[in-house]
């Protein structure tokens, strides 16, 4: 299987780039149409309901986004 991986992979490098957004925009969206894992989104919803509860609850305080992305920032640098 790798080696027709491969080859799919030349032969889609070798479109137009028009051509190469079309097929790379299709293939992002069927990564969407299917769940990787379906467990996952559970667990996900169960982590954003704790922290959402952390949050209500003051036991945890929320920081500003902007003051978050700032920090980011300045630890890229």
């Amino acid at each position: 299987m790798p080696a027709v991986r491969k080859k799919l992979e030349e032969e889609a490098l070798r479109l137009p780039a028009r051509s190469r957004a079309r097929l790379a925009e299709r293939l992002l969206a069927s990564l969407d149409e299917e769940p990787a894992d379906p467990a996952a989104g559970k667990l996900w919803v169960a982590e954003a309901e704790r922290r959402a509860e952390d949050l209500a609850s003051a036991k945890v305080k929320g920081v500003a986004a902007a003051k978050v992305l700032k920090r980011a920032r300045a630890a890229l640098r």
